[in-house]
């Protein structure tokens, strides 16, 4: 599935106003977390950078039932890979930092709406069918 295919379905999950923004940017994060390749959920993966970058309180809210905790620009900054928020950026057209401020703005609804039950999906769940399953 192409980046903007994915983008549109985030921007649908997170409600239409996260579509050119939102979506886009979360499209392309996610995209690069799984270097391209399609059909895999980097969900997890995602979510233990963040956990390992100190944000556990924060991840965990996003999953969990319940009010979802901010994160900063700066807290993504220094969670991803600078490769993997260089890659994003430049395909989002923005620099580093405002990349980093849109994930830390989008990230949490994404996530919240992924978790629904309070729990990550299975590792073999396709993330683009965890999508559509959310966005009806």
């Amino acid at each position: 599935m192409a980046d903007n295919d994915l983008g549109s379905l985030l921007g649908g999950l997170l409600g239409g106003g996260g579509g050119q923004g939102g979506g886009d940017i979360l499209g392309s994060l996610l995209r690069s977390l799984t270097n391209g390749q399609g059909g895999g959920n980097p969900l997890g993966g995602l979510m233990d950078m963040l956990t390992k970058s100190g944000l556990a309180d924060q991840a965990q809210s996003w999953i969990g039932n319940g009010e979802n905790k901010p994160v900063s620009g700066e807290q993504v900054a220094q969670a991803l890979p600078s490769d993997t928020l260089h890659e994003v950026a430049a395909r989002s057209g923005v620099s580093s930092e405002q990349a980093a401020d849109r994930i830390a703005q989008y990230l949490p609804q994404a996530v919240d709406r992924l978790t629904p039950g309070g729990e990550l999906p299975r590792s073999g769940a396709s993330l683009e069918d965890l999508i559509r399953q959310q966005a009806l």
